[in-house]
């Protein structure tokens, strides 16, 4: 390989860097919809989809995140080792739930509209699920999280008005205060959901 041929080479890599590592974040959700309906529309078993699924997600969602804030003030009765187990139990809870509602799809056409900056660190990017004969046109608002420019990541989906992550801070406010906020009540729930 000559030198020519190697500066070409490290050219279209440091593109592709650039493209990867700075990215706004309305491209960054139309990217990350369009590789979760590519794999949606691939002719393997639902299992392959959900495992490819789960990748995706731990890479585009700030899953520590979410799950500190679906913990509400709960969060600050723990110590480190529950807050370990929680993190854990959290991340297997979430990808679990994401990846199975989201493979019952089989090609969502996800069309993103436009984007509203709040602050340095979130932006609003909305966006349309294409309704079908099957199905209504959803309206899809996605919370992205900027602090690191050079990698947004999701922490919020607000669909038709509805935030998944606060529906789930209620959900489990509900699980802790019928248990007298017994945290272990919570760690059942979440690996009985995990483990079925």
């Amino acid at each position: 390989m000559n030198f020519k041929k190697i500066l070409i080479i490290i050219f279209i890599f440091n593109i592709n860097s650039n493209f990867v590592y700075s990215i706004e974040p309305d491209v960054f959700v139309q990217s990350t919809v369009n590789r979760a309906s590519q794999i949606l529309s691939e002719n393997i078993s639902r299992i392959e989809k959900i495992n490819k699924l789960k990748e995706i997600a731990k890479k585009t969602v700030d899953i520590k995140g979410v799950g500190y804030y679906s913990l509400g003030s709960a969060r600050k009765t723990l110590n480190e080792d529950q807050k370990e187990k929680y993190s854990k139990l959290f991340e297997a809870y979430f990808l679990k739930s994401f990846s199975s509602r989201l493979a019952e799809y089989t090609n969502p056409e996800i069309e993103v509209n436009n984007k509203q900056v709040l602050n340095k660190n979130y932006t609003i990017v909305n966006s349309i699920l294409v309704g079908t004969s099957e199905r209504p046109e959803v309206k899809i608002d996605w919370r992205i999280y900027t602090k690191n420019p050079d990698n947004p990541l999701i922490r919020d989906l607000i669909i038709e008005g509805l935030s998944l992550a606060r529906t789930q801070k209620e959900e489990f406010s509900s699980i802790l205060n019928s248990n007298e906020n017994d945290i272990n009540a919570l760690f059942k729930t979440l690996e009985e959901f995990s483990k079925n």
